[in-house]
């Protein structure tokens, strides 16, 4: 049986991430550092709370593959990448940010913060997409192995 409401919770808590994230980085323009830091903290849990469900998803029930025509699986494919690259590298680079701002490396963080709120931003939008594309736009295909999934064989 596949549950798709766990695709819809954690692309929620991917969306609510970003939204924080946004709200945080209009705080620290307003000077707000300890409403900043909570905000932030918060849409890292969030981002966490999307891994933990996703992770867990993906090793016990595994991934949907993608139900739209075979013309468009290539691009599909591509897209998928590029999300995957994208949000691996925004989960870094969000350790990153978080850990330099509880340490107080100001310097690293007022660097890297807003490259990585961008990056977030991004992998918001590219992974609502992938949601839309695999469960509302199309026909979901089936669960199987992530290498199946993302690969077709």
């Amino acid at each position: 049986m596949e549950l798709h409401i766990l695709p819809t919770i954690s692309t929620s808590f991917i969306v609510i991430s970003a939204v924080l994230v946004a709200i945080g980085w209009g705080l620290i323009v307003q000077r707000k550092v300890e409403a900043h830091k909570k905000v932030m903290l918060a849409a890292g849990a969030a981002a966490l709370i999307f891994f933990l469900i996703y992770a867990s998803r993906t090793i016990f029930i595994g991934n949907t593959a993608f139900g739209g025509g075979d013309n468009l699986k290539p691009y599909y494919t591509f897209f998928l990448i590029f999300h995957i690259i994208l949000a691996t590298t925004g989960a870094v680079f969000g350790v990153v940010s978080i850990i330099s701002g509880l340490k107080m490396k100001i310097k690293l963080h007022k660097r890297i913060g807003p490259i990585t709120s961008i990056i977030w931003f991004f992998v918001a939008v590219t992974g609502v997409l992938v949601y839309l594309l695999l469960y509302i736009l199309f026909e979901p295909g089936e669960t199987t192995s992530v290498i199946k999934a993302i690969l077709g064989f």
